[in-house]
This record gives structure tokens, C-alpha cells and sequence, in this order.
């Protein structure tokens, strides 16, 4: 389509003045407006003006396909904003987007922070916990907030996690006439300021766990049912994770695996079929902030694999921890796409020698690992093994 019926228009807090030719050439063109009652009033949108739903659906716009509509959003449409969200269900010739600098871009200049340096993070609604892993002293973060009370909530986080001491900036209406900044140690933190609010801060402690695979057993929510410490950083280093990619996780236990795998930049699903071991994995994935990147199945796996596995995504990797027999990976190996690795521990002689079987038809490698950890014994110290490991890795 040479001429688009949606145009996407960034806005700042000063309204119309800060629109280009283009924009306002647009907006008056335009049949329907759609954003917020913030950005509508603004541009004086009038009887044009439909306000986003609650819950956000794009629907609505979609809906007004073959009119003349325009889509406000804050600064950038495409930085946590409503074009990403619209565009999938677009072709290209059908929409055409005029963004203005977006409110990381303000907030580091009014802080006159390198943007190129900052983690960006959009925490509307999303968990505070997906700061947890930038919490590095000296790492600079702006993250988009709700309100004043979101405000409260990001110092308190940041105190009882260690970092209290950091210094928060809300930053409010940036690049409107009613901008307002606000400065305080995270613990001494006061106040609500007015929506809408960017939090900006540089970390004044590291309280972040390790980016490195292994952590801590104690750092998961477990029943004792867990890849131990050790022997998951070895595990992970099979499974070689990449940024983006999916992992199944089948026989999930505490999903440690999955989170660590996650925490990495890949995506997971774990399956567990035992409901208490699920509200431990469930438990993790809101410890870890990782709702975006990990899903849970509570279902049996078997022979017959669960239909919400093999009706989604092809995994790029595959992980078994435990339950693996025979007829689970005869029934998974045809599911696998070309280049998946995949990844078997055994600690029972009956799955060690299952895992002789597949390395002998299939290839990959075989490796067995056993460790032991110093321990105390009578009045000194001794070596206290763990079960021995046997690993199967293979790329189909």
C-alpha cells in the first residue's frame, strides 16, 4: 500500500509543539485517534478520540482497518510502546510511525548518562525482580514506572535487597512544562510524584547473583529435588545456551535448569508433573523475575508427549533430568529438529544404562562425573561424595 491508513505518532509532554510537520499533517488527517486520555488530551483529539482498552488489546484499531487512524504513544512507539504490539498483525505498506525521543532518551539527558551504557527496562507491569540481575555497582539503570507508588516500591526493593544506599531519581513529565525531578537515597526515599514517572539510578552496591551458571543450591526454592550445584553449571555448559533460543526442561524439579538456562537470555518451558514441585518452580520463576521468559506445564511426560509441547515452538535444546526411559526419547527424538542438542543425566544404574544404549545408537558424548565435597568428620574433615553422574550429549 503506497498509502498507509495507520500512522503511528510519537508525543512528548509538550503536545502538538513538539510534533513534526508530518505528524500534524497526519493527526489532522485523521478519522480516529487512538491513546491514552493523557495523550488524547494533549492533542485535543476530541470526538476522534478513543481511549485504550482495559486489559490493552489492539483490537480496536484493527478493527478501524481501511480508515484514517492514528496511534499516540509516549516518545518512541517502538520502545515498550504500542507499535511493536500492532505491527505483527500488519503488513508493511499499511502503517507508517513518526517517533519523538523516547523517555530513556530525556531522562539520560537531563542525567547526562551515556544511553549507549544503561540497562532500559519497561516495568508497567512487569515484576521489580527483573532489576535483580543489573544490581552491580556502578550500573546505571532507567526503567519506565507506573506512579508515585511504583515509586515506593522500586526504593523499597532496592533497600531490602541490599542496596539502600543507591541513589533514586524520579523523574516526571520529562519534556513538558510541568517536569519535575525528584533525588533521594533509596532507603530515605519519600514522596509520590505525579505520572507519569521514569525511575533512574546507578547502583551504589553489588547485591546481583553471579551471571555464571551453578548457583547456590540455597538460592532456589526446592524440596530437595534439585540439580545440584556443580553438576547444573556442568549441565548448562552442554546445553550451550544462546540468547533467544527455547529449552524443554522435562522433569523439571525446581526448575533450576530452566531458571539458570533463562537467566542466560534463552526462553524455557519446564514440565513437572507433581504439583508440589510446581509451585516450587513457580515459586523461582517469580524469585528470578523470569514470567517473560519461562512457562510452566504441570502434566506427565511419557510415550506420549504433552500436546501443548509438540503443537508449539521446536525447542533448541531439550534437557532430562529425571524420568527419562526408553519410550520418552524414542517418542521425542522424531520431535526434534535438525541441530537440537539434547541433553540426558542419569544417577540409577537402570537410566546409566539406558544412556549406553543411546550413546551406542546414536553418537554424541558420554561422560560420567562424581564429586565430592569436603566435610566435616569426628573432629576433622573428610571427603563426603555425591552420587555419581553419568551425561549423554548429543545434536541430532
Amino acid at each position: 500500500m503506497s498509502d498507509p491508513w495507520l500512522t503511528l505518532i510519537g508525543l512528548g509532554e509538550d503536545g502538538l509543539d513538539g510534533l513534526s510537520g508530518a505528524s500534524r499533517d497526519a493527526l489532522a488527517a485523521a478519522e480516529i485517534v487512538f491513546g491514552g486520555p493523557r495523550h488524547l488530551d494533549l492533542v485535543g483529539a476530541d470526538d476522534r478520540g478513543r481511549a485504550w482498552p482495559v486489559p490493552f488489546s489492539v483490537a480496536p484499531v484493527l478493527a478501524c482497518r481501511g480508515q484514517r487512524v492514528v496511534v499516540l504513544a509516549s516518545g518512541d512507539p517502538f520502545w515498550h510502546g504500542a507499535g511493536g504490539s500492532l505491527v505483527g498483525h500488519l503488513s508493511q505498506g499499511e502503517w507508517v510511525s513518526y517517533p519523538a525521543p523516547s523517555t530513556f532518551a530525556l531522562a539520560a539527558n537531563r542525567l547526562g548518562w551515556r544511553l549507549e551504557d544503561l540497562v532500559c527496562l519497561g516495568l508497567h507491569a512487569a515484576p521489580l525482580t527483573r532489576i535483580a540481575p543489573h544490581l552491580v555497582k556502578g550500573q546505571r539503570v532507567i526503567c519506565l514506572s507506573r506512579d508515585g507508588a511504583a515509586m515506593e516500591e522500586l526504593a523499597r526493593f532496592l533497600t531490602e535487597a541490599g542496596a539502600g544506599d543507591t541513589m533514586l531519581h524520579a523523574l516526571s513529565r520529562l519534556g513538558g512544562p510541568s517536569e519535575t525531578r525528584q533525588s533521594a537515597p533509596a532507603r530515605d526515599w519519600q514522596g509520590a510524584p505525579e505520572a507519569p514517572v521514569c525511575a533512574a539510578f546507578e547502583v551504589a552496591s553489588t547485591v546481583a547473583l553471579p551471571a555464571t551458571p551453578g548457583l547456590p543450591d540455597d538460592a532456589f526454592q526446592t524440596d530437595g529435588q534439585i540439580t545440584k550445584s556443580p553438576i547444573r553449571a556442568l549441565t548448562l555448559a552442554a546445553l550451550a545456551p544462546r540468547r533467544g533460543e527455547l529449552l524443554w526442561d522435562l522433569g523439571a524439579g525446581s526448575g533450576s535448569v530452566s531458571v539458570e538456562w533463562a537467566r542466560a537470555g534463552g526462553r524455557a518451558v519446564a514440565v513437572e508433573a507433581r504439583e508440589d514441585r510446581a509451585a516450587n518452580i513457580r515459586a523461582n520463576i517469580d524469585r528470578f523475575g523470569l514470567s517473560d521468559r519461562m512457562r510452566l506445564i504441570v502434566t506427565r511426560f511419557g510415550p506420549d508427549l504433552p500436546d501443548a509441547l509438540t503443537s508449539g515452538h521446536k525447542p533448541d535444546a531439550v534437557f532430562i533430568g529425571g524420568g527419562a526411559s526408553g519410550g520418552v526419547v524414542a517418542a521425542l527424538w522424531p520431535v526434534l529438529p535438525s541441530g537440537c542438542r539434547l541433553v540426558l543425566n542419569a544417577v540409577t544404574l537402570e537410566t546409566e544404562t539406558l544412556l549406553h544404549d543411546l550413546h551406542a545408537r546414536h553418537g554424541g558424548r558420554l561422560l560420567r562425573f562424581e564429586v565430592a565435597e569436603a566435610a566435616p568428620l569426628g573432629g576433622m574433615r573428610g571427603w563426603q561424595a555425591a552420587r555419581p553422574v553419568v551425561q549423554w550429549i548429543v545434536t541430532k
